[in-house]
């Protein structure tokens, strides 16, 4: 399983009140599941998808990511600040 950020796009399976799989985007990544903003959505699920603010909470196995989003390397630069600040303490 791919690893996943918030930011993601993805889809995931259909579960409790959901009639159809769905689709959104990533808002917080947990370590079993994560909280996915729904933006894609059969009709029929309308009233659901409603109902809970457009947010769901997945289990991370039942995610696939669609289209990574770009994940942020380290600046070097700001490692050697952090590291400054902890040598003064």
């Amino acid at each position: 399983m791919a690893e996943l950020h918030v930011g993601d796009v993805v889809t995931a399976k259909k579960f409790g009140p959901f009639e159809h799989n769905f689709g959104g985007e990533l808002e917080k990544v947990y370590e079993n599941s994560a909280l996915v903003l729904i933006d894609d959505y059969n009709d029929a699920d309308s009233m659901t998808v409603s109902e809970m603010n457009r947010r769901a909470v997945v289990k991370n196995g039942d995610i696939k990511v669609i289209k990574a989003a770009p994940v942020p390397e380290p600046d070097p630069d700001e490692k050697n600040a952090d590291d400054a600040e902890d040598e003064k303490k």
